[in-house]
């Protein structure tokens, strides 16, 4: 019999697990090796503005193997709908039998992402955060500044939206947990900021080489297909250290695709976060390095956080 999960017992589930020690498991098994995923399947909309990815695999010698598809609509917002939508299913590894659907509404997607970027903090910020910079306006722009706490709590925030009126709602939602600062521009998150979370859909670079202080660490979320860019390249070339959620993926999409695809950094400068987790002598080793983490979204985050919550929902009906 197949389960369906619905979405409030996903987010009631969801603070029993600890997702990033999940994430950092799948990094390492990936980068190991010990995983196979395909490459990602996509439908680009353009009106209205959209994309759904299509991400699956399987932990070689698990129980289960997954399909997730997640969708942004970025217009949603206008017709009261959130943006993220989709869902994940969960099948038998030994007999492709279908076990669970996990009706997330994009849910699951949205906090993988989020401890991915604490991840990417823990290895690679450095060790005094000064100020966290948010471009972004949007849930995971939350996300990630809440899930962030667990490795930087710094509480000093620089935020920058294109609509003030988003920054204003965003500024009042995050209340008093945060010290939140409006900036003028990007380049003004940059001035300020040595921790910086890029979470936008924007086709065009919003950072730039210049803005980036000496010892700042980027999590880069938002560009995740071909199309999508939010730091100049010649950050990148700039960086000390290039980390790609995904070698593989990032040969067709983010940011490493971009400056390797214009020149601006060789394929031979960029690590795999797997690799680095369990190196530290790839990991950040003094306070004035630039260090950039490109998140494209990797299906071995969805496989992990699926079967997380499916044993544990299973664990609270038994």
């Amino acid at each position: 019999m197949v389960v369906n999960i619905e979405i409030q017992d996903i987010k009631n589930i969801i603070k029993n697990i600890d997702i990033a020690m999940a994430i950092e498991d799948g990094f390492i098994k990936y980068s190991n090796n010990q995983t196979v995923v395909p490459p990602v399947g996509e439908l680009l909309f353009e009106y209205p503005p959209g994309d759904v990815h299509i991400k699956y695999g399987y932990i070689k010698n698990d129980d289960y193997y997954v399909i997730k598809i997640a969708s942004g609509f970025y217009e949603n917002p206008k017709l009261g709908v959130a943006s993220s939508q989709g869902m994940m299913l969960l099948f038998s590894q030994k007999t492709g039998q279908p076990i669970a659907i996990l009706l997330d509404d994009g849910y699951l997607t949205d906090i993988r992402t989020a401890a991915a970027g604490a991840l990417a903090a823990k290895y690679f910020a450095p060790k005094k955060i000064d100020a966290i910079g948010i471009i972004g306006t949007g849930i995971q722009a939350k996300l990630q500044l809440q899930y962030l706490q667990k490795y930087s709590p710094c509480k000093t925030v620089w935020v920058w939206g294109r609509t003030p009126e988003k920054v204003e709602r965003f500024k009042v939602e995050l209340g008093t947990d945060f010290d939140v600062n409006i900036a003028n521009s990007p380049s003004d998150v940059a001035k300020h900021c040595n921790l910086i979370i890029t979470t936008t859909p924007s086709r065009n670079a919003l950072l730039h080489a210049k803005d980036i202080k000496p010892g700042t660490h980027i999590t880069a979320v938002g560009s995740d297909t071909s199309d999508k860019q939010e730091l100049h390249s010649l950050v990148l070339q700039k960086a000390d250290l290039v980390i790609a959620d995904s070698i593989p993926q990032s040969k067709n999409r983010g940011e490493i695709y971009k400056a390797i695809t214009n020149g601006t950094i060789s394929e031979k400068k960029v690590i795999e976060f797997g690799n680095a987790i369990q190196n530290p002598t790839l990991q950040r080793t003094d306070n004035n390095q630039i260090t950039v983490v490109d998140l494209t979204g990797v299906a071995v985050q969805d496989i992990m956080i699926a079967k997380a919550v499916y044993q544990n929902y299973t664990n609270i009906k038994i």
